[in-house]
């Protein structure tokens, strides 16, 4: 298209449709006059990026070990003993061994939050449905995957289910700007509203303006009503800043995250929230600090030389 009055004229006109587009979507949420657009867009290009995942992926079948877990911790002993079984047969290749450690940290934290979730693959880095940081897994309607699910893996909080298609769904990032959860802080339990920045940290209202708060203190989910969007004691991440307070009704930190989404790869959804809060139980243990080695010498006193005695 030429550089012309007109050209430009029509790209405004599409970029306000596309804003006003977005504005009615959002303030749809599930009733969105949108929606049956975005679910016939996931199914025309889900199977698509289905099948391309299938065509590369050496080890399709491993997610099938967690799949089926959502009949709470009664299984995860036999998820346990499927991962070892495909660890003896995928062998040492790096990207099957990596993959297989994703496994192990996800069954341990479904295990330790009772979160019963069902393993999936990354097919796709920001879906057909036009959202900016999101990502499209292989598990859909067919699967049991319902909108407003959250999604987790081995480290913590990945975000939640947006859209949804027959064999895939979209899932929105906790890194969008568009995103918000809840939080609670561990041991002081003061609460929050997280929200993404794209690649920088999330930035964290909380609601008590005096919350004594630090760098390197931990937050989990809080978790909503119904357990939707988010069930609650999911890891989020580790303050890594926190503004001076001024006087404000809230105070705001920064938080590092402990989900690197860059580097999505098994993720599972929570299909089943636990029957109670697990608090903090889900929190990695705290790192050890290193300690400052220190360095002792002694000075030992030499013997006298040879000459000093033929002079005494």
């Amino acid at each position: 298209m030429r550089d012309t009055r007109e050209s430009r004229l029509l790209l405004a006109l599409l970029t306000a449709i596309a804003f006003a587009l977005i504005t009615v979507d959002i303030r749809g949420g599930q009733d969105s006059p949108v929606e049956g657009a975005r679910q016939a867009a996931a199914t025309v290009f889900g199977p698509i990026e289905n099948g391309v995942s299938s065509a590369v992926n050496p080890v399709g079948n491993a997610v099938v070990a967690v799949r089926e877990s959502g009949s709470r911790h009664d299984r995860i002993a036999q998820l346990e003993r499927d991962n070892a079984a495909l660890k003896a047969k995928l062998g040492s290749d790096d990207r099957n061994s990596s993959r297989l450690k994703q496994l192990d940290k996800m069954i341990r934290v479904a295990g330790e939050g009772q979160y019963g979730i069902k393993g999936a693959e990354v097919i796709a880095i920001g879906a057909a449905q036009g959202f900016s940081w999101t990502v499209t897994i292989d598990l859909g309607a067919s699967d049991g995957i319902k909108r407003d699910m959250t999604v987790l893996n081995g480290d913590g909080l990945v975000g939640r289910v947006t859209t949804v298609g027959p064999h895939s769904a979209t899932v929105l990032l906790a890194s969008d700007p568009d995103f918000t959860v809840g939080t609670r802080m561990e041991n002081s339990d003061e609460l929050g509203f997280a929200s993404g920045q794209g690649d920088r940290p999330l930035r964290v209202q909380l609601l008590n303006a005096k919350a004594d708060v630090k760098k390197g203190d931990r937050l989990v989910t809080f978790g909503s009503e119904a357990d939707k969007p988010f069930v609650p004691g999911v890891p989020v991440g580790v303050v890594s800043r926190v503004d001076p307070s001024g006087g404000d009704l809230t105070r705001t930190i920064y938080v590092r995250p402990f989900v690197a989404f860059s580097k999505l790869d098994v993720v599972g959804v929570v299909v089943q929230a636990p029957k109670k809060d697990p608090r903090d139980a889900v929190l990695p243990p705290k790192p050890q600090p290193t300690p400052t080695p220190t360095v002792t010498v002694t000075v030992t006193p030499s013997a006298p030389a040879a000459d000093d005695y033929y002079q005494q």
